[in-house]
């Protein structure tokens, strides 16, 4: 009789239970909501950060640009449809600009917390890299778009005729370059072993991408001088980040800057998912963090 009843509770019509695991679809939403929120606290208790992000391109908007509002202004050229002042060409580049130092700040805490952080334990978990890496792209991306649109608050002020549209319009390019701004930063992290060489690496990606683009001037004007920098600037993938906020800024698509820029972002997320890796990417030449579980 009691093997009768044991063979029918657990005979093979029986229909499992289902259970929720730490690695089922539930468990990666938990992950990826806890490492964007531990993000956003970060930003919001340290303020200076926030202030300081807005210093640089205001100082240039308020003082070199109106130094050169009447020198470097721009001709009739998309997306805008007459001559305008140089203020209110560079603010796009400006607001970019923005995205890719916190890209860099967001990769240089990586270091951080891949050696002595709470990454050095989430790299070791049984959640896949991807989606580690992946939630701290989207915490830097939320980060950057606030900041951004500070600083296009704060220009507002300086009449620069951006129609009301133009700020909804430019959320999803802003979303778009700071992936691929965090992208790039993300696979220069996974190069760097220590903390202290981070900022050298820096000032050889972020001074070169910022000034060889059409941040602050141009391409047309660039090409007049020399063509070759004009090439090297085509080529870069933070001018095309730009051009896709300034289009978006009024009202306008631009296909082109779009498919480089989602196109670099795979690229580079793509092989910072490898160099994570401690099975094949740079982590394992190194001896990096490790951990059976990718």
């Amino acid at each position: 009789m009691t093997k009768t009843i044991a063979s029918t509770v657990a005979g093979p019509t029986e229909k499992p239970v289902p259970h929720l695991g730490r690695l089922d679809a539930l468990g990666y939403l938990i992950c990826l909501g806890g490492i964007v929120r531990r993000e956003l606290l970060r930003f919001f208790n340290q303020k200076e950060r926030f202030f300081s992000a807005l210093v640089r391109p205001l100082v240039w908007l308020f003082i070199f640009a109106a130094g050169f509002r009447n020198t470097l202004g721009v001709s009739i050229e998309p997306p805008y449809q007459t001559y305008v002042l140089y203020e209110v060409y560079v603010v796009p580049g400006l607001a970019v600009m923005i995205q890719l130092f916190n890209g860099m700040q967001s990769s240089l805490s990586m270091v951080y917390d891949r050696e002595v952080g709470s990454m050095k334990v989430l790299l070791t978990s049984p959640y896949p890299r991807w989606l580690l890496l992946l939630a701290k792209l989207i915490a830097g991306v939320t980060v950057s778009v606030v900041q951004a649109y500070a600083f296009l608050a704060i220009a507002w002020f300086w009449e620069l005729d951006i129609p009301a549209i133009g700020y909804v319009a430019a959320l999803p390019a802003f979303i778009a370059a700071g992936l691929m701004l965090g992208a790039i930063g993300l696979l220069l992290s996974s190069m760097v072993k220590q903390l202290e060489n981070f900022a050298s690496v820096m000032n050889f990606v972020i001074f070169p991408m910022f000034f060889a683009s059409s941040a602050l001037y141009p391409l047309w004007r660039i090409r007049e001088s020399s063509e070759t920098l004009y090439l090297i600037c085509m080529a870069n993938p933070f001018s095309h980040a730009v051009q896709l906020v300034r289009f978006a800024l009024y009202g306008q698509f631009e296909p082109i800057a779009c498919a480089v820029v989602v196109g670099t972002t795979i690229a580079f997320f793509t092989l910072a998912v490898i160099a994570y890796d401690p099975g094949r990417g740079i982590m394992a030449r190194r001896g990096g963090p490790a951990g059976d579980n990718s």
